[in-house]
């Protein structure tokens, strides 16, 4: 899906791949993520959040949960970062990473809210009552007062698939009344998902009926005197939304691809983030007449594409990757043709590193060296340096 653009604007990355794969410094099913270049698409983006008031809390369930890449992040002065589950909340906490937004797309599990509270998160989002009154109670045992974030959505709003919750537009007046009857927590943020998606016949990325629905949801908050200071407008937020969300009322953004430039926007234009993950394998066997290379990698919604494989750039061919089917593990993934066995394999496709058995390589490639920061799991734990 990104293989040509990674070749075009980031060569050194691919070349750092090829490198570590032969020195045996990394294995197949590796995901190598540039830290130079992503920081900096980290930095360009929150430039363009500063100049538009917009506030940013960076995602990294697509880079693994990596503790590494979320303290560079940090230094940058983004709110803190939003985990996706408990789970990655968890781990970046025993990192000592701020935490900026909880709950979304998970809620908290009963028995971890007090853990999570007792970490100062900016906002908890919610979307049922019952967890509502759960985290009152908890905020309560702990003498503070939680600040939370409500997932709204209305009958034309996008929801994806295991996606399914929120308090339906028509319920929030009665909602917030039930709300301000508590005393430990305090109504401050709306939000929904995905506010933005990128439509390949206008070829740009635009706002879904979700906007709107939070917009009506503020004015509903707003009328039974409630001020709201959070607009929460995630999805493909990268420099080429920002001003978007400002022009919509949006407060804040979550950027998870644009870090590493590989939203479905990236892949057809040069947008100001550049690409900056690949994943690396090897040449396992071949099948009538068909190269299979080790898996471990595949989200089913990567649109792998094409591969390069060889020794390094200048000795390397292309080839197109069959799709592996969705309904059976990705023991393998089979190129069109035939290769010799032991050779690097280099793609780029869109990332879900956290739902991978995949290891996480972090590479400073600065001052043209390649400097290898460490190696983790799929769940930000440390493997080696």
């Amino acid at each position: 899906m990104f293989l040509e653009k990674t070749i075009k604007r980031n060569p050194k990355l691919i070349e750092a791949a090829f490198e570590l794969h032969r020195s045996g410094q990394i294995s197949p099913d590796t995901y190598l993520i540039d830290i130079n270049t992503l920081t900096a698409n980290a930095q360009k983006i929150k430039k363009e959040a500063d100049k538009y008031g917009v506030k940013l809390y960076f995602m990294t369930k697509q880079l693994g949960r990596n503790p590494l890449i979320a303290s560079k992040i940090s230094e940058i002065g983004y709110e803190g970062a939003v985990t996706v589950d408990f789970r990655e909340a968890q781990n970046l906490i025993e990192n000592n990473i701020k935490i900026g937004n909880v709950g979304h797309l998970v809620q908290i599990p009963s028995n971890s809210i007090k853990k999570i509270l007792m970490a100062d998160p900016l906002i908890v989002t919610v979307y049922s009552y019952d967890k509502i009154k759960e985290i009152d109670m908890q905020a309560c045992a702990l003498g503070k007062i939680q600040e939370i974030m409500l997932r709204i959505y209305d009958d034309k709003d996008e929801i994806y698939p295991s996606q399914n919750a929120g308090f339906r537009l028509q319920e929030l007046t009665e909602l917030i009344s039930s709300i301000k009857k508590l005393k430990n927590v305090k109504l401050a943020g709306l939000t929904s998902f995905p506010c933005f998606i990128y439509d390949e016949k206008q070829r740009d990325i635009m706002p879904t009926h979700n906007v709107l629905t939070l917009k009506k949801a503020e004015e509903i908050c707003s009328k039974n005197g409630i001020p709201i200071t959070q607009i929460n407008m995630p999805s493909a937020t990268c420099v080429r939304t920002i001003q978007k969300i400002a022009d919509l009322g949006g407060t804040h953004g979550e950027p998870g691809h644009g870090l590493t430039g590989t939203t479905p926007m990236h892949r057809d234009f040069d947008l100001e983030e550049l690409p900056a993950v690949v994943y690396v394998s090897e040449v396992s066997h071949n099948f009538e007449a068909s190269a299979y290379i080790f898996g471990g990698g595949h989200y089913r919604r990567s649109h792998m594409e094409n591969a390069i494989v060889g020794r390094s750039m200048t000795d390397s061919i292309q080839d197109k990757v069959i799709t592996p089917d969705p309904q059976s593990i990705d023991y393998h993934i089979q190129l069109q043709h035939s290769h010799e066995v032991g050779k690097c394999v280099v793609m780029s496709f869109r990332s879900q590193i956290f739902v991978t058995r995949s290891h996480v390589a972090v590479v400073d490639l600065s001052g043209g060296q390649i400097n290898l920061l460490g190696v983790y799991d799929s769940q930000g734990k440390i493997i080696g340096r």
